[in-house]
């Protein structure tokens, strides 16, 4: 990649833009806000999520229909999504309606209204919400394992609340939310798109120069006390939905990136992951199989998911531990290495390619990080990953003897 292909402006108020140039008719924009449903306080489960939907719900200057249509109108989509850690604004939209999409994404983050007729609208819609979720067992489980690793801190809580929670909500709950963990120096605006830099950088300043928002309340550092936990669930399904997992490196641990490169060589997307061609390709006894590392900024997690007969929660267990263990006692070959190197590397470029994946991957690096690497950049530390290193994370993350479980069977 070449080197000017990210250019960087921060505004007064610290809010920062990052824009990557692209020849496309097509332009990805989101505003990034570090904060997420760890921020809540125990009384405000899934009050973070609930603002997600109500940022639609009506500003000083729009109601919620002429939020809705303000870019589907000229073709283009406006969205948004909340995790643990952050809150995210974006919209794709044809290049020529850039102030549209800048002025919009501005408006309904620092100028929502909350109405209380929509709040009353929005809590049954959510509650819709959670009603679906929990049909879903194979998402469902990931929440309630993450209940397990991180047992009494707010990472264990799910993003969605609760029935009880949600109701008590009101207006003056969202903006104290808000004022205690908005903050414009934890924001970034990421663009992707055909649009003169410049013209860009005058857009964003008259669209984002808002007062500065200093917030009363920072992210506590959590310390993690685990222990491992075997748990199993009765559930009216047709096949066993099972998780196993351990506590991981958080998301500035300079082993990040070789436990990343370790999770996808166990059971990232490839077919030819250990993982799937143990349990699929060679015994037929899971459809679904693989594992997913998660960071947070003060800890992580490694989980091995796999749906198979509840005939068969075992076999595939034993399986999967055996992988395991090979990985802890015996350390890639060079072969086996460079494989999987190139394989990563190749995951991260094809992806890339994308640029709306690449607008939110650029936007929160960004946020988290104060840089977004290169390709090349990236390229070099994967490089210089060894067998012994990856032998060395094995050993602490995937370590049998420190592994949880939870099965739905």
């Amino acid at each position: 990649m070449p080197k000017a292909e990210f250019q960087i402006h921060t505004l007064s108020n610290g809010i920062r833009l990052v824009h990557r140039s692209v020849r496309s008719p097509v332009a990805h924009l989101g505003l990034f806000i570090n904060t997420g449903s760890r921020d809540e306080l125990s009384d405000e489960h899934g009050l973070a999520h609930l603002i997600e939907h109500m940022l639609f719900k009506g500003t000083a200057r729009r109601k919620a229909y002429y939020i809705i249509s303000r870019m589907e109108d000229v073709g283009g989509e406006l969205n948004a999504y909340t995790t643990k850690e952050e809150t995210c604004i974006h919209a794709t939209f044809f290049s020529n309606y850039y102030l549209r999409a800048l002025e919009l994404i501005s408006d309904i983050a620092f100028h929502s209204s909350f109405p209380v007729n929509e709040l009353k609208k929005e809590r049954e819609i959510i509650l819709d919400e959670i009603n679906s979720y929990r049909d879903s067992p194979s998402e469902l489980i990931f929440d309630e394992f993450e209940e397990l690793l991180f047992d009494g801190n707010p990472l264990a809580r799910n993003i969605l609340g609760s029935e009880e929670v949600l109701k008590s909500f009101t207006p003056a709950h969202i903006r104290k939310f808000i004022n205690r963990n908005f903050c414009t120096e934890q924001m970034v605006v990421s663009s992707v798109g055909d649009i003169d830099y410049k013209k860009l950088v005058r857009l964003f300043e008259a669209c984002f120069a808002v007062p500065a928002m200093q917030p009363v309340h920072s992210r506590n550092v959590v310390s993690y006390d685990y222990k491992p936990v075997f748990r199993t669930s009765e559930r009216n399904t047709f096949q066993a939905h099972c998780i196993i997992g351990n506590l991981a490196y958080k998301i500035d641990d300079p082993r990040r990136l070789a436990l990343y490169l370790l999770n996808n060589h166990l059971g990232g997307p490839g077919m030819n992951s250990r993982l799937n061609l143990s349990l699929r390709e060679r015994k037929g006894y899971a459809y679904t199989v693989d594992s997913m590392y998660t960071s947070y900024s003060d800890t992580g997690n490694l989980t091995i998911y796999y749906g198979t007969d509840k005939a068969l929660i075992g076999k595939c267990r034993d399986i999967i531990l055996k992988e395991l263990k090979q990985l802890c006692e015996k350390p890639l070959s060079q072969i086996k290495l460079q494989k999987a190197k190139r394989q990563v590397l190749g995951h991260i470029a094809i992806s890339s390619e994308n640029n709306e994946s690449f607008m939110l991957s650029m936007g929160k690096s960004l946020m988290i990080f104060n840089k977004v690497e290169s390709l090349e950049e990236i390229g070099r530390k994967i490089g210089s990953i060894t067998s012994r290193q990856l032998c060395e994370i094995a050993n602490e993350v995937l370590d049998v003897k420190n592994l949880s479980y939870l099965i739905y069977q």
